[in-house]
């Protein structure tokens, strides 16, 4: 009788030889070795690395769990052994782990229980170019705990003459003696100009990787366009009718340009002669469901050509296959926050001359081909050369006390790559010294601010959670804060949108948004103890889950995230040895909590209709997504201040404005 197999061990072996192939393929390989004596020779390397070079599969990656996933099966390993990552609420490691992928926020973390980061020998910092707030502080501290950590490092470990200097760099509260080897550090970037690291870091040696990049045609505009969106439509089927073979990739700055340029390039197309009709429109930007967003990367049916329209997401992050020719009028979407008022701006800005040439670059993957630009070729010299840094535009409260809780008093003065304004600096220390996560002297205070340092969460929910155990609603406050640390949880098609709007009914609060995130919450948990029985597994219960969210218009990515979130913050506060309580039906109690924990946020509602927030006086107007936006509450607690077209508040619960000056004394004690 013949024997059969089951084919696993010769697709096993296929697999790990087409690996070995893409492997010896990939451009970092032809100086794979040199790349390795220059570690053995510096202690600080920066490798420059075009797109498509290789650097993120053969060092670190920003997308942590599909790199160190293909990086376990490179070594031959099962992920979470001697390849594992480790993310804000995700940690597949173990203590056969010998290389872990991570954030650059996460790694911040572990510093607050270890300063010199003792269990690493090297650190490869990657997306340098990117500019993170977490990257730019990170690489501050790195720059710190490599001159603590060589002052150690002598032949015999016992040399600690210089121990008193070590305490004062780091302010460590216990210096043992131990031996350390000198870090390697490793910084990558795309970016091609390198300097500014270099230069920080004295001079450091900088190592360029040429990428696998085609040649790519660049058209300008002969006139400026006055309309980008529908210059843009007009390009695509330029492209379409006109060009040869091959995917477009058309960025754009959101949702709503996205969602609005799939609806008329599909009412063009149905005046297109049958043979040339055959287009596939995929969008691809952060709060889609991830089920949708892979549909980018899935190649279009024979005969069809696939435009993706995408938000900036798609310019370093990710590789879509097929892409020919990329369409960039030239705008993203940005946040910048002014100290002054409180306010995160979004708005649109023309990119920076890296950003588009990281555009450009995408039409280069698989072959030659083409970019358009949808701005003038004397438009391209007036960009600035980079992007602003994110640490030069953001809210700075979270980064000054995590610097506060590793010991650093001294934050105007601390060594970041490019200072942030001192504005922010100050701004912050006054937020942190009235959520009482600093004394009036500026010191991290006991146990409140050491509390609030632990979590991984910004500051306002850290103290959120830590009141919320004295109102005895840690549950809902657990709830709410998980969801709001995600993504979008409401899903709403164009194309569906009464439908989402009646499904959103079912879980919305009187009282107001953080009261309907519970709702919603619950409802899901609901779902999935239905689905739980003696012989369900897992995977059945999620995807009971998955239909759940797709029958109520619920972001499933981002629910499975919050509920990722609820795991690990619960550990957390457990920990700390706060009661976790519930208000039960008790809604006055948990708003009274919220009032308590962000009443910073608070605004009044003024005779036209509009609000003034509290804190900075402005006039704001109640976010459309509201579900208060219609019954216009006389005071409200909101969580974002946020400029578009106007200055909006978001995540709104309607309070008794007599509670402000019961609940936070310390800052409307004064108020009429």
């Amino acid at each position: 009788m013949p024997s059969f197999s089951s084919g696993a061990p010769q697709h096993n072996a296929r697999r790990k030889q087409l690996i070995r192939q893409q492997r010896k393929s990939l451009p970092i390989a032809s100086v794979e070795k040199k790349l390795v004596e220059e570690v053995r020779k510096n202690d600080t390397l920066i490798i420059v690395g075009e797109t498509g070079s290789g650097k993120t599969t053969r060092g670190k990656s920003h997308w942590h769990h599909s790199a160190s996933k293909r990086v376990a099966e490179e070594c031959n390993d099962q992920l979470g052994k001697k390849v594992g990552y480790s993310i804000r609420f995700d940690d597949s490691t173990s203590n056969a782990t010998r290389i872990k992928y991570m954030t650059d926020g996460l790694l911040l973390r572990e510093a607050l229980l270890d300063p010199l980061l003792s269990k690493y020998s090297v650190i490869v910092v990657d997306e340098a170019h990117e500019r993170t707030v977490h990257t730019d502080v990170l690489l501050g501290l790195l720059k710190k705990v490599q001159h603590s950590r060589s002052i150690y490092a002598d032949k015999d470990g016992k040399n600690l003459s210089n121990k008193q200097d070590l305490s004062q760099s780091l302010t460590l509260k216990t210096c043992q003696a131990t031996k350390f080897a000198p870090l390697k550090l490793i910084i990558m970037s795309a970016s091609l100009d390198a300097k500014c690291f270099s230069d920080y870091f004295g001079g450091a040696k900088a190592v360029h990787i040429q990428g696998r990049q085609y040649p790519v045609d660049t058209l300008y505009t002969y006139q400026p366009e006055s309309d980008y969106l529908d210059a843009t439509l007009v390009t695509i089927f330029q492209i379409h009718l006109e060009e040869g073979p091959g995917d477009i990739l058309a960025f754009l700055t959101g949702q709503e340009e996205i969602e609005s340029l799939e609806r008329l390039i599909q009412e063009r197309v149905r005046q297109l002669p049958p043979d040339s009709s055959k287009i596939w429109t995929t969008p691809i930007y952060s709060s889609l469901p991830s089920e949708q967003q892979m549909n980018a990367f899935k190649p279009a049916p024979a005969g069809t050509r696939k435009i993706v329209l995408a938000t900036n997401i798609a310019e370093t992050s990710v590789t879509i296959p097929g892409i020919k020719y990329v369409i960039d009028p030239g705008m993203v979407k940005a946040r910048a926050y002014n100290p002054v008022t409180g306010m995160e701006s979004l708005i649109i800005i023309p990119v920076s001359k890296a950003q588009a040439l990281q555009r450009r670059g995408r039409a280069g993957r698989e072959g030659p081909g083409k970019c358009f630009r949808l701005f003038q070729e004397c438009e391209f010299d007036k960009l600035a050369e980079s992007t602003v840094p994110e640490i030069k535009r953001c809210n700075l409260s979270n980064v000054v006390l995590q610097l506060k809780a590793l010991g650093i008093d001294d934050i105007i003065g601390f060594d970041f790559i490019e200072k942030p304004p001192r504005t922010s600096i100050l701004k912050s220390l006054e937020q942190l010294i009235l959520l009482g996560a600093l004394t009036d002297d500026y010191k991290l205070s006991d146990p409140v601010g050491k509390q609030m340092s632990r979590l991984p969460l910004d500051p306002m929910y850290s103290k959120a959670l830590i009141v919320s155990s004295e109102f005895k609603c840690l549950e809902e406050m657990l709830i709410v804060v998980s969801m709001l640390s995600v993504e979008s949880i409401f899903f709403t098609p164009r194309e569906k949108l009464e439908e989402a709007r009646a499904a959103r009914k079912s879980f919305e609060s009187t009282e107001g948004d953080h009261i309907t995130l519970v709702n919603v919450y619950r409802a899901a948990s609901e779902c999935l103890e239905k689905s739980k029985n003696a012989s369900a597994k897992e995977k059945t219960m999620e995807k009971a889950l998955n239909r759940w969210c797709w029958e109520n218009f619920i972001n499933y990515r981002s629910l499975r995230h919050a509920r990722d979130v609820h795991s690990q913050i619960q550990g957390h506060v457990q920990q700390m040895g706060l009661n976790l309580s519930s208000c039960g039906d008790d809604m006055v109690q948990f708003r009274r909590c919220l009032t308590a924990a962000f009443f910073l946020n608070a605004a009044i509602r003024q005779p036209d209709g509009s609000f003034r927030a509290l804190g900075t006086g402005q006039s704001v107007q109640m976010h459309p997504s509201s579900v208060l936006f219609r019954t216009k509450p006389d005071c409200v607690i909101f969580n974002e201040l946020v400029r578009t077209t106007q200055n909006y508040i978001k995540n709104i619960t309607r309070i008794d404005p007599l509670w402000l000056a019961e609940l936070a004394p310390q800052y409307y004690a004064t108020e009429d």
